[in-house]
């Protein structure tokens, strides 16, 4: 069988929210995100660097739509942040919604960032909170591992993905996406503003 050379050391994969919850049957699922797992398990087999993202929210999280009286899924209200999208309960600390899919190689991570933990601040970023400035802790381990160029996939392409590529742009890293290992949940539009968005960043977009 013939076999791809791995990515160079200093070229690290981002695997964003691949969790049940995000999947075909869970509480946010994204059309489609089951179909990626067996892909980026594939993928991480060529990297020297791989790191999980997993979103991680207390029960009553402020991003939950449940938490706001007289509010609905997907309206969106100010925070002191700036606007936020009210989701469904998901991805809360210690149920099965929150675990990664169950046929994703977990053992091929060398890091797993939880993010979202904090009740008053979403995180769709791996690298910051939603506030654009609390840190995750990503960009240090990064830097300490000597990556300079970051490929990412998984879900959702227009929010984590999406906004975790960004920041990483900004960051000064050499940043791509794969579109064929992500799914997005296309919410008024926000797929084709997100693909927008990234490629104004100098994301390369595939």
């Amino acid at each position: 069988m013939q076999t791809r050379d791995p990515f160079p050391e200093n070229e690290a994969l981002i695997v964003i929210d691949v969790q049940n919850d995000f999947c075909p049957g869970g509480a946010l699922a994204v059309a489609g995100g089951d179909q990626i797992v067996a892909g980026i398990n594939d993928l991480m087999a060529q990297f020297q660097t791989v790191v999980l993202t997993q979103d991680w929210h207390p029960a009553g999280h402020s991003s939950f739509a449940s938490s706001h009286a007289g509010q609905s899924p997907y309206s969106v209200i100010d925070m002191p942040y700036g606007p936020q999208v009210l989701w469904p309960d998901h991805c809360v600390q210690g149920t099965g919604g929150a675990d990664f899919h169950p046929a994703l190689n977990v053992h091929a991570a060398h890091l797993v960032i939880r993010k979202g933990f904090r009740p008053g601040i979403d995180s769709y970023s791996a690298f910051f909170e939603n506030d654009h400035s609390t840190v995750t802790g990503l960009d240090g381990y990064l830097r300490a591992r000597g990556i300079t160029r970051v490929t990412l996939v998984g879900l959702a392409t227009d929010f984590c993905v999406n906004y975790s590529a960004v920041d990483a742009a900004r960051l000064g890293y050499a940043v791509s996406v794969d579109t064929g290992l992500s799914r997005g949940i296309d919410l008024n539009g926000s797929l084709a503003d997100a693909l927008e968005t990234m490629a104004e960043a100098g994301v390369v977009i595939k």
